[in-house]
């Protein structure tokens, strides 16, 4: 069914990686919240179920965007010029190589994996920072994850992996200082073992519990919690 017309929306979220999995879970969710959603993927002609929802849809906007390229950012951030931004969700993710064991790293590789879970969400948030600035009640959403937590780490290997988002935390940490004189409320989520594409089929929740959950912290998130880690039961997790 088509939204209603006559409904009024005012809250806007910008989704990055929402064409499947986690972030397309988001989309629909917050879709039928009665958010204005901007959904961002790498090849959004190919995005076969982002189409579908933008046709039942009328307030989705499908937006391109490589989270790892300076120029999609900066075409993004022009797109968005003077469009509020009440919720960024940095949900973008690569896992890169799995197995990679001690004496096989290659750095390329790492290199590639950094750059898209820690060095992208930031540049993101600083092309968003006028969008989110002008919200109300602005949040911003870093996707993290547990293996980035240094002590829950009892298996070792994933060293790609586990670095970019432990790296990611500590961005969000940052950037909670930076921005809360201008009312901009930061959290890292850990979005739970969730059967996706990178989650594999041994996860155990699917995405729409997993976004379910997420959403309420997000919606729940005070002060005292920004630059927190929680995961999407709204659990703290240590660094």
């Amino acid at each position: 069914m088509k939204l209603n017309e006559g409904n009024q929306m005012t809250k806007h979220v910008l989704i990055t990686g929402g064409n499947r999995g986690i972030g397309r879970a988001f989309v629909e969710h917050y879709l039928k919240a009665g958010w204005n959603v901007t959904a961002c993927c790498r090849e959004p002609k190919r995005a076969v179920e982002l189409s579908i929802l933008k046709s039942n849809y009328e307030h989705l906007k499908v937006l391109e965007l490589d989270v790892s390229l300076s120029e999609s950012v900066a075409s993004l951030a022009q797109e968005l010029a003077g469009t509020s931004v009440e919720l960024l969700i940095n949900n973008a993710g690569y896992y890169g190589p799995k197995g990679v064991k001690f004496g096989n790293s290659d750095a390329s590789e790492w290199r590639k994996v950094i750059e898209v879970n820690t060095i992208a969400p930031l540049l993101l948030t600083e092309a968003l920072y006028r969008n989110l600035k002008h919200g109300s009640n602005p949040v911003a959403v870093f996707i993290s994850s547990k293996v980035g937590s240094m002590e829950d780490n009892t298996s070792g290997g994933g060293y790609y992996y586990r670095s970019s988002k432990a790296a990611l935390n500590s961005v969000v940490k940052s950037l909670s200082i930076d921005l809360k004189e201008d009312g901009i409320k930061c959290v890292a989520l850990h979005p739970g073992w969730v059967l996706t594409a990178m989650g594999g089929p041994k996860a155990l929740i699917d995405t729409d519990m997993s976004v379910k959950g997420m959403m309420a912290v997000i919606d729940e998130l005070t002060w005292e919690q920004s630059g927190e880690f929680y995961d999407y039961q709204g659990k703290e997790i240590p660094w």
